[in-house]
């Protein structure tokens, strides 16, 4: 069997690998246009920022030691740039000597990865992206000599970008056409991270596009400058599938290649794998592109085991992701609340804010952390989380219960490690899980951030119920503060009508909540309190 595999690094090489560890008797090919078969694309941002010092240190596999490992005939710089289906053959252009010759097959993997997009702006030819070695190499040349940057795209490399370029001592800008960064997240659990960029020195520009780029500056569209002698985009990436579709291959309506459940082309003997496919979304059951490094690792090696014969399947792709971004970790999984409004789908949130670990033990540290969840079915729609430490493993956590069915009441009852370091006796997780009973039997009814001002303006009362010095701090416009302890015999003195109930972080307010409607009161719960609040407003309010 003579298997071609078209483009190295995370999908390539997995199925390379695990194809050779599957059948010693194969003839495995890989043609890889660029110099590097296999290196740490996740890690580039790193190198730039100083923070992983050596380059070598990116480079993980060569051909040679490739092909002394798991005998593979690796060619780097050797683009293919023809597929016949029909001949089984690939058309190899050489980049060295511009020679061309035919490379038969009897399977074909096409791992062609997705490439940056890159806006038709006026000078935008001096703009660096960040996908490969030769891109991380031009970059770090250049922010050797430059005191100023603009990043433009607030995603997760444009975040990631910005955060090492202030490590190096450049004064970065960020230009993100949304009004929030890191669109996956909700704009709640973005905040804290806009808040942490800016704390650390880096201007954000937001609900602003780049209009033009100067020598050394760039000008937004409402005409202002920004100094700019590096200016990066990063604005997101798409599928690189011209190759399939030049050979007839079918391509979704999102430029991925389509792929079923084995990863099979419409192509008879080729498949496709990692940035440059369609993936089955976890939570529609719909096409959708998840360019992310595990999800092209897991089909390579998923590839190779179909090719063997073995009896898999691509699982859906939940889209978990994680950044870290100076001294804060954001993460997520599944849909976010703004996703399932834009489909019209039925929801629950709930928001909570724990600590990293038990509260009396030393350095811990609050996370927020949000739920989505199915009303009818209970099940786990998405989650996201920011904070300091325990952000990763929460988030795994949820991903891996969403991946496994486990429904959102059912997180109550999960057995989780715990010592006073690492977590808390009731961890997070089992915390989101009281909260999701508590609403799936009825036991309390919540309210959420942006419906506050509607509340308010039709006739409810916002009772605070923290104490005075958290009040003065800090607090929702027109509430009345009653702290919880002198709840019960102050409650006539909030004016008739319904009552929506507020503390920090939403816990006293259950407790209020339950007290009130038990005393004959309409009351809910602002899910969250006042800490969800005050992030989701923080733009606006500033």
């Amino acid at each position: 069997m003579r298997v071609v595999i078209v483009g190295g690094v995370a999908g390539g090489m997995s199925a390379a690998t695990r194809l050779r560890r599957l059948d010693e008797s194969a003839e495995i090919v890989v043609l890889e246009r660029g110099d590097h078969v296999s290196f740490a694309n996740c890690g580039l941002p790193y190198y730039v920022g100083g923070v992983i010092p050596k380059r070598e240190s990116l480079l993980l596999q060569t051909p040679k030691a490739l092909s002394a490992r798991f005998r593979l005939d690796v060619r780097v710089r050797h683009e293919v740039v023809a597929v016949d289906p029909v001949a089984r053959t690939v058309i190899v252009h050489e980049v060295d000597t511009a020679r061309e010759y035919v490379e038969s097959f009897d399977e074909l993997v096409l791992s062609t990865g997705a490439s940056a997009v890159v806006p038709p702006i006026p000078g935008v030819g001096r703009a660096l992206v960040l996908r490969d070695v030769e891109d991380v190499d031009r970059m770090a040349e250049e922010v050797a000599d430059v005191r100023s940057a603009v990043v433009v795209g607030a995603g997760f490399i444009g975040v990631e970008l910005a955060e090492n370029l202030v490590r190096r001592g450049i004064a970065t800008t960020v230009v993100e056409r949304g009004t929030q960064v890191l669109a996956p997240l909700d704009v709640e659990m973005a905040a804290p991270v806009a808040a942490e960029m800016r704390k650390h020195g880096i201007r954000l520009e937001l609900g602003a596009e780049v209009a033009s780029i100067q020598a050394d500056t760039v000008t937004l569209s409402d005409g202002r400058d920004v100094p700019a002698e590096l200016v990066v985009m990063a604005i997101g990436v798409r599928p690189e599938s011209g190759l399939a579709r030049e050979a007839g291959i079918d391509i979704g309506s999102s430029g991925g290649i389509v792929v079923d459940d084995h990863l099979r082309t419409s192509a008879p003997g080729i498949y496709a794998v990692g940035d440059v496919v369609e993936k089955k979304d976890a939570v529609s059951g719909r096409s959708t592109l998840v360019p992310l490094a595990n999800a092209a690792n897991r089909q390579g090696r998923l590839v190779a085991d179909v090719i063997a014969g073995l009896p898999v399947v691509d699982p859906p792709a939940q889209g978990t992701a994680i950044l870290g971004v100076f001294d804060l970790t954001a993460a997520m999984t599944g849909w976010s609340e703004k996703r399932l409004w834009a489909a019209s789908r039925p929801f629950r949130v709930l928001h909570t804010h724990p600590l990293s670990h038990a509260g009396y033990y030393p350095d811990a540290r609050a996370m927020s952390v949000k739920l989505l969840v199915d009303p009818e079915t209970d099940r786990i729609l998405g989650a996201q989380a920011v904070g300091g430490d325990g952000v990763d493993k929460r988030i795994d956590v949820l991903a891996t219960a969403m991946a496994g069915g486990i429904t959102a009441s059912r997180l109550m009852d999960l057995e989780l490690a715990y010592a006073p370091a690492f977590g808390s006796a009731k961890d997070p997780v089992n915390m989101l899980g009281y909260m999701a009973d508590n609403l799936r039997i009825g036991g309390l009814r919540t309210a959420q951030w942006y419906e506050v001002d509607d509340a308010i303006a039709t006739g409810s009362q916002a009772v605070d119920v923290r104490s005075a010095e958290e009040f003065a701090a800090g607090s929702i416009p027109g509430s009345l503060n009653i702290p919880l302890d002198e709840l019960r015999d102050r409650a006539k003195e909030i004016p008739d009508g319904p009552v929506l109930v507020l503390c920090q972080v939403g816990q006293r307010g259950n407790s209020a909540t339950r007290l009130l409607t038990q005393l004959g009161r309409d009351a809910v719960n602002l899910d969250g309190g006042y800490r969800t609040w005050r992030d989701a407003t923080a733009e606006q309010r500033r």
